[in-house]
């Protein structure tokens, strides 16, 4: 099960424009730790940042899982609840959990999301769909495999 940690990088981006601007982007990377994290976002990012740059915050998510959509250029959190019964007191218990879905519109990310829930056994509701700030995933690479069967 892959850890994802949210690195946001601090440099100087030149607009359209030409005009010089500040940014502070969050990127997600795939490690084992924080330092690693911060270890493979520098490494990501030093091809296409020119100048310096420094990376602001590195912190824990809480996402469980991705579905990938190569076509798709923006990143959609879904939060989705899944539904389970006490078995003991006949209670209905719900548990939160987020899975990232990347795709180009918030159509396609519903159906990205109910695609890769096909075939799930467990009963599910969607409590929110929100689109993300983030610029990019960087999966972690073992062996030539780029993203997450």
């Amino acid at each position: 099960m892959a850890t994802w940690f949210e690195c946001k990088v601090k440099y100087d981006k030149i607009q359209e424009n030409g005009s010089v601007k500040k940014v502070n982007e969050p990127y997600l990377v795939d490690a084992l730790s924080f330092t690693e994290a911060e270890a493979r976002i520098i490494e990501e990012c030093t091809p296409y940042i020119s100048g310096e740059f420094s990376i602001s915050a590195v912190k824990k998510t809480k996402i469980s899982e991705i579905f990938w959509d190569e076509t798709g250029d923006r990143y959609y959190m879904v939060k989705v609840m899944f539904v389970t019964i006490d078995e003991k007191t006949a209670v209905e218990k719900k548990s939160a959990s987020f899975i990232l879905v990347q795709a180009s519109d918030f159509k396609g990310a519903l159906d990205n999301f109910m695609s890769g829930m096909k075939g799930t056994m467990a009963d599910f509701e969607i409590a929110s769909i929100t689109e993300t700030a983030l610029m990019d995933v960087f999966p972690i690479d073992l062996g030539g495999k780029n993203k997450e069967e």
